[in-house]
């Protein structure tokens, strides 16, 4: 009988330590592709690849560069981890599975760009980084281990930073380097913050919802870190001049603040490092209240709500376009052309001020009735997946995302939003999955 010669132990145990070494290396780099993409996504606007060389936000210019690099990196990511997986089948079963919600927006998304190639439209790229990178964002982020999440975090909180530390560098030098530009223009009379958003209006909802995120308890700083992120970005919320969210923000928080003061009080035990920055918080307050006067800090938001550069007549205005448009036609959805003209006629080139209301004399009732439900699936399901205290950003987003084009225009915001929450409120392996 012949016999088999068995490989030694130690070659065996050299081939097991290559390929684990091998699979570490795989990991490590699959991890830092992530940075990358949260980088890109959240870090990158419209005016910062037109300081590139891009021309994102406008009509002229190569196809491939409507669409956001963060679109790019994430079909990438979809595409590794198709291949990673081995059989394809498998992940696109547990996306159905775990993901639907994130499924149908994704869908809709691409059916979205098949409506508006079908009527001759333009912006065919907003369906797909509007919707179909929203969706694709709680699939990649699915059974992420959490080192590689607390990493994303951190990248997250440190582009947040720098974007509220550019926007008040902004304000006091009085230049903007990265604002909202459509085939190069600009607004030369907006004179709010842009910093890393792009869009202030978008970047003013993103602020306030992530000032909500961190005083609902999401993320992982410290109480001192804490308190100092929400008062900066508070600050650094002004000068991007949303009215609405500083608002909303200031109602909201305030809502929360009590509501922690009184279950602190009720317990009958007040932490003495918390007594303490409360007495400095109150002794410095006044001190920061004059600085900030004497610099003309709050002629600035003051004059956003002395003189709203015609924001309530372009509102009632939008309203008026209804009247000129037959039901039927709505309801299936208005002629484009005729929807142009109108706009101009009403002076709303720059966009209609309602993400649900632009939507509509667009797509039509039928199209916008089918987003919206969506969407609302959408954030239902994120915020299922998520711990506590998830909705009152989502809340705040709501709002806000109303009071502006919003979602009805071609922007990375609602991917953004929802790579916020999953990070911040991440559910622990012991909660199980939602």
């Amino acid at each position: 009988m012949r016999t088999v010669r068995q490989p030694a132990l130690g070659y065996r145990y050299g081939t097991r330590q290559r390929s684990g070494g091998l699979a570490r290396a795989v990991a490590r780099v699959e991890s830092l592709a992530y940075v990358l993409w949260v980088l890109v996504l959240v870090g990158i606007s419209g005016g910062l690849l037109w300081a590139l060389g891009i021309n994102y936000d406008g009509i002229s210019g190569s196809a491939p560069s409507k669409i956001h690099p963060a679109t790019y990196l994430a079909v990438v990511l979809v595409g590794w981890t198709l291949m990673r997986a081995g059989n394809p089948v498998i992940p696109v079963a547990q996306a159905l599975n775990r993901r639907p919600a994130c499924v149908l927006l994704a869908v809709c998304g691409v059916l979205l760009l098949v409506l508006i190639a079908a009527r001759g439209g333009t912006g065919l790229a907003g369906s797909i980084d509007t919707f179909v990178l929203a969706g694709l964002v709680p699939i990649l982020l699915l059974d992420r281990d959490p080192v590689t999440l607390g990493r994303l975090e951190s990248v997250f909180h440190g582009v947040m930073l720098a974007n509220a530390l550019l926007g008040l560098f902004e304000l006091a030098s009085g230049q903007r380097f990265f604002p909202f530009r459509f085939d190069g223009m600009a607004f030369e009379t907006d004179t709010r913050s842009a910093a890393l958003q792009g869009h202030p209006l978008a970047n003013a909802t993103m602020t306030a919802c992530y000032v909500l995120a961190l005083a609902r308890g999401g993320g992982r700083l410290g109480p001192g870190s804490r308190a100092g992120m929400i008062t900066l970005q508070l600050v650094a919320l002004v000068t991007f001049g949303g009215r609405s969210a500083t608002v909303t923000t200031l109602v909201l928080g305030t809502g929360v603040g009590l509501a922690a003061l009184n279950r602190t009080l009720r317990g009958g035990r007040v932490p003495l490092v918390g007594a303490a920055c409360a007495c400095f918080a109150l002794t410095i307050l006044p001190v920061a209240v004059a600085v900030l006067a004497a610099a003309g800090f709050f002629d600035t938001l003051l004059s956003r709500f002395v003189s709203d550069g015609g924001s309530a007549q372009a509102r009632v205005d939008m309203l008026a376009i209804f009247d000129a448009i037959p039901f039927r036609e709505l309801l299936l959805g208005p002629d484009m052309l005729q929807v142009s003209t109108l706009r101009r006629i009403y002076g709303l080139e720059w966009g209609i001020e309602n993400s649900i209301i632009s939507d509509v004399l667009y797509h039509g009732i039928l199209v916008t009735a089918v987003l919206v439900l969506a969407v609302g699936l959408y954030l239902t399901e994120i915020a299922r997946s998520c711990r506590r205290g998830v909705w009152l950003p989502i809340l705040t987003f709501v709002i806000l995302v109303n009071t502006f084009e919003g979602l009805a225009g071609k922007t990375t915001m609602l991917a953004k939003f929802a790579l916020m929450l999953i990070l911040l409120f991440p559910r622990s392996r012991a909660d199980g999955e939602a």
